[in-house]
This record gives C-alpha cells, sequence and structure tokens, in this order.
C-alpha cells in the first residue's frame, strides 16, 4: 500500500510497519522520524533547504530480526525510489568488481520506471481510445485490400471477410457506401467491445528484441556504453515485424505501443531525476562485510577501498547516468549489518561521519515469535494455512502449539546460530513436511497441528546438539 508522503506522519509510519514487523520500536522510530524530515525539508526556503542534510541510519543486529524488512515495507509505503544493495558485490577500483556509482545508476532506473508506469495511467484511457480503432483498422482493411484478398483466396484469408460473415454483412466492391463502411465499422466496434472477436486473428506490428554480441570487458560499465552508443540508429533492435495473433494478444501489444508514445521520454527522466535526488532511498546491506580487521592485509585493502569508493556518493556527489546527471547529496542511506566480529568504529572514520544515527535491533524472544507467528498480515502460520488449503487440507494450530513452536525457535537459537525469525522458516518446513507430502491425498480433511504433535516432530532433534546444528 501506497500512503502520500503529506499525511504520512512518523506515528502513522510506526502503525504501518508494525503491520508486518514484530517489535524493534527504535528501528522504527529512527526510520519514520528520517521520512519526516525530508518532507519537512521540502517545505523549507529554498536557501536553507540545500542546507539539510538527510541523517544516514545505520542498523545493527544479528540476521533476521528485521533491518532489511524496515527499509523494503518503508519503499511500499511511500512510494519513494529504492533500492538495496549489498556491499560486498562492490569491489574497489582497480579490482574486478562493480563501480560503487552503478547503485545510483540502479536506483535511477528504478525511479524512470516507477515513473514512466504512472505516466502511462494517466494516458491510458486515451491509449485504449487508440487501440480500438488500431484493432478495428486490422480487422476492417480498405475495401481495396478486400477484394485483393477475396479474388486471391476467396476471402478465406481476410480477417474482415470472416467478421462479416458472423454480423451477417457482405458487400459488394462497387454498392460499398462511406455510410455502410461507417455502419460495418460500429458493428464491428461493439462486437469487439463484447469480447467476441477475441481469438481472431490480426497481423501487428511488433518491434524486433534481437540483441546484438558485444563484449563487455571486466571492469567496464554497461551504462557507460550505453551512453557512448546510444545514437548508433537500431544497433540495439527497433525494427519492426509483423506477427500474427489474437485480437486479444494483439490488444495488450498496441496498447503497451501506444502508451509508450503518449509518454514523454524526457519528462519522465526528468521527473525521475528530481524524485531521486529529493526522496531516494539506498539500502546498504552487509556494510559490516567491507570493515577492515587488524592485523590483516591482503583482501582488506579493498575493503577499506570499497568504503572510500562509497563515501563521496554518501557525502554527495554528481554521478552521471544515462538519463542525465544525478546529484546524491540528499539521497537518504540506510546501512545495516550483524556486525559480530567487527564494529561500526571499524568503519572508516569519514564514512561514520556519514552515518550519525546508530539503530541497535534486539535478539527476538520466544514472545515476539509467537507474534511474529500470528499477528502481521503475512503471518506464517497464515501462509501455511492457505497454501494447504488450496489442496483441500484445513490445518488447525492450536494456541499451545504455536507457543512451543515459539519456545523451539528461542532454544535452538540460543544454542547454535541465531539466525533470528528465520529459524521458524526452518521449523515450519520441517514440523510441515510429512503433512506437505500427504496433503493431496488428505483433501477435505482438518488435521490438527498440537503441542503433542509439535514435540513428537521436533523434540528429538533439539535436544540431540548434532542433529539441530545441521538440520534446525
Amino acid at each position: 500500500m501506497k500512503l502520500e508522503m503529506e499525511t504520512l506522519t512518523p506515528k502513522g509510519v510506526v502503525e504501518e510497519l508494525d503491520k508486518f514487523i514484530i517489535g524493534q520500536e527504535k528501528a522504527k522510530k529512527a526510520v519514520a522520524i528520517a521520512l519526516r524530515n525530508r518532507l519537512r525539508r521540502q517545505r523549507l526556503p529554498e536557501d536553507l533547504k540545500d542546507e539539510v542534510a538527510p541523517k544516514n541510519i545505520i542498523m545493527m543486529g544479528p540476521t533476521g530480526v528485521g533491518k532489511t524488512e524496515i527499509a523494503r515495507r518503508i519503499s511500499k509505503l511511500t512510494g519513494a525510489p529504492f533500492i538495496k544493495v549489498e556491499a560486498t558485490k562492490y569491489t574497489e577500483v582497480g579490482y574486478v568488481g562493480r563501480d560503487v556509482e552503478s547503485m545510483v545508476r540502479d536506483l535511477v532506473s528504478v525511479a524512470v520506471s516507477v515513473v514512466k508506469s504512472e505516466m502511462q495511467e494517466e494516458v491510458k484511457e486515451e491509449a485504449d481510445r487508440r487501440t480500438e480503432e488500431q484493432l478495428l483498422d486490422l480487422l476492417l482493411p480498405g475495401m481495396k485490400k478486400e477484394e485483393k484478398s477475396e479474388d486471391q483466396d476467396g476471402g478465406s484469408g481476410s480477417a474482415a471477410a470472416a467478421g462479416q460473415t458472423e454480423v451477417g454483412f457482405q458487400a459488394g466492391s462497387s454498392a460499398t457506401t462511406t455510410e455502410s463502411k461507417s455502419q460495418t465499422r460500429e458493428k464491428f466496434r461493439q462486437l469487439l467491445r463484447d469480447g467476441k472477436l477475441e481469438e481472431k486473428e490480426v497481423d501487428v506490428q511488433v518491434s524486433q528484441g534481437g540483441f546484438p554480441a558485444i563484449e563487455i570487458f571486466s571492469g567496464s560499465n554497461f551504462e557507460e556504453m550505453d551512453l557512448n552508443l546510444g545514437n548508433l540508429g537500431n544497433l540495439f533492435g527497433g525494427k519492426k515485424k509483423k506477427k500474427r495473433t489474437t485480437v486479444e494478444k494483439a490488444r495488450e501489444i498496441i496498447l503497451q505501443q501506444e502508451m509508450d508514445k503518449l509518454v514523454d521520454d524526457d519528462q519522465a527522466s526528468d521527473l525521475a531525476r528530481q524524485r531521486v535526488e529529493e526522496m531516494g532511498i539506498i539500502f546498504i546491506d552487509e556494510i559490516d562485510k567491507v570493515t577492515a580487521k587488524e592485523g590483516r592485509q591482503s583482501a582488506d585493502v579493498s575493503r577499506e577501498g570499497v568504503q572510500r569508493d562509497i563515501l563521496p556518493i554518501v557525502e554527495g556527489s554528481k554521478v552521471n547516468t544515462k538519463y542525465g546527471m544525478v546529484d546524491t547529496s540528499h539521497i537518504l542511506f540506510i546501512a545495516a549489518g550483524a556486525f559480530h566480529n567487527s564494529k561500526p568504529s571499524d568503519l572508516i572514520p569519514e564514512l561514520q561521519g556519514r552515518f550519525p544515527l546508530r539503530v541497535e535491533l534486539e535478539a527476538l524472544n520466544s514472545g515476539e515469535f509467537y507474534k511474529i507467528l500470528t499477528q502481521p498480515q503475512n503471518a506464517l502460520i497464515k501462509q501455511y494455512t492457505e497454501l494447504l488449503r488450496t489442496e483441500g487440507v484445513t490445518l488447525d494450530f492450536t494456541d499451545d502449539a504455536i507457543t512451543e513452536i515459539s519456545n523451539i525457535a528461542a532454544d535452538v537459537n540460543t544454542k547454535t546460530e541465531n539466525i533470528g525469525a528465520r529459524r521458524l522458516h526452518t521449523i515450519m518446513e520441517l514440523l510441515l513436511e510429512d503433512i506437505s507430502f500427504n496433503a493431496p491425498e488428505q483433501a477435505e480433511q482438518t488435521l490438527s497441528v498440537t503441542p503433542e504433535y509439535v514435540r513428537e516432530r521436533l523434540q528429538h532433534i533439539v535436544e540431540d546438539q548434532d542433529l539441530s546444528r545441521y538440520i534446525l
């Protein structure tokens, strides 16, 4: 659900996040304030507006506690341009790997797609009208063309002749008048709107999707290549070809073509760049994996290099994209990491200074696991119940059984690696393995999941440390 930024108060943001994410109130509050500050900045005078920098956030906490989910839900709530990247896929300039500036290019591409979709919705009514006229042109070609088709194949190959048989319309080439043509077109229009011509075949013009074989050498950026080769005509396709298809599919093809014609690409690019600069959010995950550790060299040199390459983007710089220059000064950056073997102070001081807000997410306990299983709109119990309902099997989880599952998840996380809520996915899969396997043969049955069933399926694995380490 996308909400208007004007009406999105910090409390409202937290309330929306509560529908999907259990606990982590500090992180939700920090993100909600950061979003509201972006709106407040828009209301400032121009001379002060540019001086207010976003307060970037570092989220610290074990895996599976909601760091990525918070950022992802924020993007869906606000409709702001958003992209999630992994810090580990970037390398220092000079090493084989992705250039850190590509995160900004990817963000702009996402924004352009979103803006074009919005603009296409605005022109859809006009595009629908044009599509209908084009379909009628395909179904009712000119009379000379009809005569030629009838002379060649007796009318069997003419879409118009076949359609005329359906409406009982027959006209000789000499007797056809403008009025009769108009009447025929209106009859076909009504048939088209009634869905009676959906399976009729027509020839529609489509762009060829061929792509030239171009080798991209390691270390070079496709975006840069695109900027340099953008004016070489049909290098990347663009030629038209005829495609024989049904009216139903032809409508989709023509509608997309008409919406593309009605949307101003330059206007979409300008609006997308403006949104990225004012409201863009980049979520950098696994930031702790590019910290350099004391007493180690080799790969750590590149890790520190990645931080230094990220620094100017976070500080504010101009990045060249195929849609134009983008200023990153007011993009909101949210970094996240488990920081098991490192800490935020291991980041280079300059980068630490660009992330003034530090939020520590807490490990989940059995009570929170219970809420995760039952309360969110996408609760796991609901997911598994609905999945098996498609096979005609009704799952009935008792409250005590859900409590037992929550206790086992917390216990395993304590004794082995703490992977947060992801532990619930592992346990639920193992718990319902036999039921899922036999579901097609158990249609129209109601199966109860009780504490006894949970213990029977899981207790021996939980008690065996070796088994729990490898299975759960």
